[in-house]
């Protein structure tokens, strides 16, 4: 009989069993053995991260435009720290992902690297697993998958480094559990909402990130109702080239869309936590019949409290509410019959102030539009400039789209835009990031990028400062020079990085520097000159 096989490998092993062809991740004493197994034994592919979070923010990628659970690994200790803010952003994206973290040995409580790892897993939002014994690697591995895809949080699974060199028996367990019900709405709280639906006069139907799936279903009853769709950030792209499509909804919309939500009396809301910034505050929900669907229980009445909360099945949903108003005979609004829809989604383009040998920064944006790849995936960062590239940066569909914000940082985005690359080897991934952000989280990345050959377009908004301070500086007539930098070029980075950098102080310049991409060998850098004081204010 052959000996039992090491830990390190079962973990392996049952990561493979879960169709898991992809890890992201940094090798350490903890975990240098699984991952050589992973690779060697399992024909698994290795992407290499320079810095931990940054392995654990490719997954988040993958997993946003693959629809599959990503995985990561890390050592132990000052490793798994490093990954604190990467698997918030996780947590509070809800994205399924699974970091294995080796942890120190058992037995040496006063190891230089030990911590309480449980603890630390705690405060971020994700969620703990501990492989528990040799012989449980099986069950431990599929119980952190599906706590990652039924939870929709990362979830880390702690792996002992004293287990790694044990044998003991294995056999792959997977944890097959449907795990999308679909809840079908029913009783008093339909008939309510129904009857809500039915008796208003403007309606608006809005979809979040929960409602990716039901897009023909939302559609359907837009058309029965002849009411306006618009959608969050999350779901950008979700109704492109509708005839009733008003883009973005809240502090995003134009002028001409915010008015028109401000004047419906109905908003049917599926998939949408409806936060701040996509109500803005409150504002746009005044006076208004609010219905709210969600298959999450905490989406509900969190900022605001809906007239009618249906936890259901989104798609189910808008089903059952267009077979009912079928059945009352209920006529449509008729308020999508004089809707100019290109009035509706054309944000206004603001005079120029841009001081000599800097490029207006809306204006790349506007050519950036039309002159960038169509079939791209889209990554921003965090910063002052992201809001207008959300506005004017067209995506193919809601998982093209990626925005590393949902924990307020910067210096995330280079990071998820190697996983969006990883996972899309087939379409140009287009990020944009801020000039800190780059500094913070990006330029150690670059190079990872530049070794796997990504088809990857950076375009860096460098406005030699921190602009987010900057401005509020400005605000109070202060001084802004403590938020101001002399960054190094980062063109000359991305070449000495191995890519290709190409700096725009003109529009001329970028055009230059598009037509440039056409060959596409690898990782190509433009940085756009900004002047710090008229860069367009955050939409929030």
């Amino acid at each position: 009989m052959s000996a039992d096989p090491y830990v390190y490998q079962s973990i392996a092993k049952a990561i493979a069993a879960h169709r898991v062809d992809t890890l992201f991740g940094l090798m350490g004493d903890a975990n240098l053995f699984m991952v050589d197994s992973f690779v060697r034994e399992c024909e698994g592919r290795l992407i290499p991260a320079a810095y931990e979070g940054g392995a654990v923010l490719m997954a988040l990628a993958y997993t946003r435009t693959t629809g599959q659970v990503g995985v990561a690994t890390v050592t132990h200790g000052p490793a798994l720290t490093n990954c604190v803010t990467a698997l918030t952003e996780g947590a509070r994206a809800k994205l399924p992902v699974v970091l294995l973290a080796g942890d120190t040995p058992a037995d040496n409580p006063r190891h230089l690297q030990s911590i309480d790892q449980r603890e630390l897993v705690k405060t971020t939002g994700a969620g703990f697993e501990q492989l528990r014994t040799p012989d449980t690697v099986a069950m431990d591995v599929a119980r952190a998958f599906y706590r990652a895809r039924v939870e929709r949080r990362p979830i880390v699974l702690n792996m002992p480094a004293d287990f790694m060199w044990q044998q003991a028996p294995f056999a792959p367990k997977v944890l097959d559990v449907f795990s999308t019900p679909g809840g079908v709405a029913e009783g008093d709280s339909l008939d309510q909402a129904i009857g809500m639906i039915a008796s208003a006069r403007r309606p608006l139907i809005l979809a979040g990130g929960g409602a990716i799936k039901a897009r023909d279903e939302i559609i359907a009853l837009a058309d029965r109702l002849e009411a306006p769709l618009a959608t969050t950030l999350m779901a950008k792209g979700l109704f492109n080239d509708h005839p009733y499509n008003i883009d973005i909804f809240g502090t995003l919309s134009t002028p001409a869309a915010y008015e028109l939500i401000a004047q419906s009396d109905c908003i049917i809301c599926f998939g949408t936590s409806l936060h701040d910034f996509t109500t803005d505050r409150g504002k746009l929900m005044k006076g208004k019949r609010i219905v709210q669907i969600d298959m999450e229980p905490t989406a509900i009445g969190g900022a605001l409290h809906p007239d009618a909360a249906l936890i259901a099945d989104a798609g189910l949903t808008a089903k059952t509410i267009q077979y009912w108003l079928d059945e009352a005979e209920v006529p449509p609004s008729g308020v999508t019959k004089d809707l100019d829809i290109e009035a509706l989604t054309a944000h206004p383009v603001p005079t120029s102030k841009t001081a000599a040998g800097r490029v207006n920064f809306v204006e790349a944006l506007e050519y950036l539009e039309t002159a960038l790849p169509k079939d791209r995936v889209l990554v921003t960062d965090g910063g002052r400039f992201m809001t207008e590239v959300w506005c004017r940066l067209s995506v193919p569909d809601p998982q093209s789209f990626v925005a590393t914000v949902s924990f307020g940082s910067i210096g995330l985005g280079l990071q998820e835009a190697i996983g969006a690359g990883v996972a899309r080897p087939d379409r140009p991934v287009i990020l944009f990031s801020g000039d800190g952000g780059f500094m913070m989280g990006g330029i150690n990345e670059f190079n990872t990028a530049v070794r796997l050959g990504l088809n990857l377009i950076v375009i860096i908004a460098n406005d030699s400062a921190y602009g987010a301070e900057h401005i509020q500086f400005l605000d109070r007539k202060m001084d802004p020079s403590l938020s101001e930098f002399q960054w190094p070029s980062f063109a000359e980075v991305g070449t000495a990085l191995g890519g290709q950098g190409f700096t725009v102080t003109s529009m001329e310049e970028l055009e230059t520097a598009v037509a440039a991409l056409a060959d596409r060998s690898g990782p190509k850098l433009i940085e756009l000159r900004l002047d710090p004081n008229d860069v367009p204010r955050m939409r929030a």
